[in-house]
């Protein structure tokens, strides 16, 4: 089963203030024992072709592989132009995710804003989504569908966090071989759903997983829901990424239902928000779940 790392605790160093490169990152994390690389949209070279292949000479040449591309696709943009644009973005995120030589690229529904109606955003959302399938299909990647709280640099919560959205979305995209899901259990923790539950209803469809661990820090759930009413960039302050087996997650029983279902896909480190602890919370965290990955079955 394999392994890889996501650089969530170094993103602003890699995307807003350029303090480390890519490959600054990739020398960083050869002390771990990951199998590959979860790469993010931001600090992907994406209009640099022989940037994108030395980055997969790079990995390949570590004996690792990129995983997966986390893109976070906008698709409920109330005007029908800035949809068609974010579908063009979504298929170059899956050719790039293509020259790096990986096979899964995230996919989102976008923003839960205020004046959209679930139904009228699943539609939107859903036409969206299946245009770009096709395109994933034919340069070999597969489409991951992320039970999704917020990207870090939105405005507002997913449109889909909630899992009884989640799942009619899944259910109306169907089934399609360049489609699958990116279990997120966190996510499913601070939307106030039941991450098992959750888990089970999509267990058949789960392609990869993020392995992450939350924890509230000067605040409640309560706390949080009332803060998202007034949204801000980004995450609320009181929502801490932490190391994984450390926070609100049983990974007993994620990974034994994993097993029971037959998941053969990457599990990608998802860690904590500060930089100055981040090699050390890694390795913690990729430890946690190797020797929970060996206890299920899942190696």
């Amino acid at each position: 089963m394999p392994l890889a790392a996501f650089p969530k605790c170094y993103l602003d160093h890699l995307c807003v203030d350029h303090t480390m490169s890519v490959e600054e990152w990739l020398e960083m994390a050869l002390e771990l024992d990951v199998d590959g690389h979860e790469f993010y949209w931001g600090f992907t070279p994406q209009e640099n072709p022989r940037a994108l292949e030395r980055l997969r000479r790079s990995v390949e040449d570590q004996g690792r592989q990129i995983a997966m591309m986390c893109y976070s696709s906008d698709f409920t943009k109330p005007d029908n132009d800035g949809r068609r644009e974010e579908v063009a973005r979504q298929k170059r995120a899956v050719e790039v995710t293509q020259a790096l030589g990986a096979q899964y690229c995230r996919v989102l529904s976008g923003q839960r804003r205020p004046d959209v109606s679930r139904e009228q955003g699943l539609a939107w959302v859903v036409d969206c989504i299946h245009e770009s399938l096709d395109f994933a299909g034919q340069n070999d990647v597969t489409l991951i569908l992320e039970n999704h709280y917020k990207d870090g640099y939105w405005d507002y919560p997913e449109f889909a966090q909630r899992t009884d959205v989640f799942l009619e979305l899944v259910d109306r995209i169907g089934d399609h071989e360049a489609f699958g899901v990116n279990y997120d259990p966190s996510n499913a923790v601070i939307g106030g759903d039941d991450p098992i539950e959750l888990l089970e209803a999509v267990k058949d469809r789960v392609v990869t997983m993020h392995a992450s661990d939350r924890y509230f820090e000067g605040g409640t759930l309560d706390d949080l829901k009332g803060r998202e009413v007034h949204p801000q960039k980004g995450y609320a302050d009181i929502l801490k990424h932490g190391v994984v087996g450390e926070g609100l997650n049983d990974y007993d029983r994620i990974f034994s239902i994993l097993n029971g279902a037959g998941f053969q896909g990457w599990i990608s480190i998802e860690d904590g928000d500060d930089p100055e602890k981040g090699i050390e919370n890694l390795a913690a965290s990729v430890d946690f779940v190797r020797k929970k990955m060996r206890v299920h079955g899942l190696k």
